[in-house]
């Protein structure tokens, strides 16, 4: 079945066998009667598993060429399981260049519990191996990273962790199941935030992972169902309905994507535009052998490093919504610093990049035209 096919079918019954709907109906329960104890049909409580998520669940699965999946109630629930995988001693491998949550969750929780984590620049893959030692237990992998929209070798990163007997995992939240497919290239666990590019319309909270081995799996489902971080079943329903659509959005994102990146490129206001389909883009070619397209995620700064032209640009966009998040149908403008990556300290993120005129743009599927003149009107 080609990705296009699976986006809509992938993983599920085309009809549901009670009445003949075509779509997964919601089921809004938290119990399942049973006929003698421990005798049921598939389903106990919902916590545990819940029909509409379980049809999601396996259109997760589909789309990355997985063997397993789970649904939560956030991205950071998502990882938040994969970490606690680990134990007090352990040692991670994070990439340096991450979403702001993700570094929060790191240092501030994990952190207290005896896990070391090593933020490292990945663009060269090879940097990952002098990290490396007994205590290593994972390796964290953001590409596209955000906001900077670095590049990562995934098959790199892979053998990396496979000569060394550790997991890799990988956020592919910006770049989706539609552009690239970490579980294809020898990650072990992929994480979304469903809340982007798979939900698609801004408005529901989840994140979901995959994976291939049964194993791993299995112990990942004891960890969500002890922990209870699930989403609920109206959730389910809205991301398997977003799925539908997610090969047709993201097509639109990356034309939209690539024609804003090149309009900003040739503005004289504009110092340095992040977009990995630029042949100028430090990982160019691994961007190119490993995805499909180059998404819709683009940041800038401005000439001068002026933080109060940038607040400027945010504030005076018109279709572009001052936002935080991405991957919805609408355009949103984001201003890091301050907002998805305040998280961070000033020090750290300026070492990666994340100055104060630094903007970050999730392109939505208007027309190009319009979100090229909006930018225009607010830029001057």
């Amino acid at each position: 079945m080609k990705f296009n096919t699976k986006t809509i079918h992938g993983g599920q019954q085309n009809v549901d066998p009670a009445y003949g709907s075509v779509m997964p109906p919601i089921y809004q329960t938290s119990t399942y009667s049973q006929t003698t104890p421990g005798g049921h049909k598939g389903f106990e409580y919902s916590r545990s598993g819940n029909p509409t998520r379980a049809a999601l669940e396996r259109a997760f699965a589909s789309i990355e060429n997985g063997a397993f999946a789970l649904a939560f109630g956030s991205g950071l629930a998502a990882i938040d399981a994969v970490m606690k995988l680990l134990r007090p001693g352990d040692e991670v491998i994070s990439t340096n260049d991450l979403y702001g949550g993700t570094y929060r969750l790191f240092t501030k929780i994990f952190e207290g519990f005896g896990i070391k984590f090593h933020f490292v620049g990945m663009e060269n893959a090879e940097r990952i191996e002098q990290y490396i030692n007994d205590k290593t237990k994972l390796i964290w992998v953001e590409t596209p990273t955000n906001p900077m929209m670095n590049i990562i070798d995934i098959k790199k990163a892979a053998s990396i962790a496979k000569k060394h007997n550790v997991l890799l995992a990988v956020d592919n939240t910006f770049a989706t199941p539609y552009l690239q497919q970490p579980l294809e290239m020898g990650a072990d666990i992929v994480m979304h935030s469903a809340t982007k590019y798979l939900g698609g319309h801004s408005d529901v909270v989840m994140g979901a992972l995959v994976v291939k081995d049964k194993v791993l799996a299995d112990r990942l489902y004891f960890i969500q169902n002890a922990s209870g971080a699930i989403c609920g079943p109206q959730d389910c329903f809205l991301v398997l309905r977003g799925l539908k659509t997610l090969h047709v959005r993201m097509q639109r994102h990356c034309e939209n994507g690539k024609a804003i990146a090149e309009y900003l490129a040739e503005h004289p206001k504009i110092e340095k535009v992040y977009w990995p389909g630029f042949e100028s883009h430090p990982n160019h070619a691994i961007a190119k052998s490993q995805m499909h397209d180059y998404g819709g995620m683009i940041s800038f700064v401005t000439k001068g490093n002026n933080y109060g032209e940038a607040i400027k640009i945010v504030e005076n966009l018109k279709i572009f919504i001052l936002a935080e998040s991405l991957g919805g149908v609408e355009s949103l403008a984001g201003h890091p610093a301050s907002m998805t990556h305040a998280s961070i300290p000033k020090v750290e993120r300026e070492k990666i990049g994340v100055v104060d005129s630094l903007i970050r743009l999730s392109v939505g599927i208007e027309d190009a035209k319009d979100l090229i003149a909006d930018l225009k009107q607010a830029i001057g």
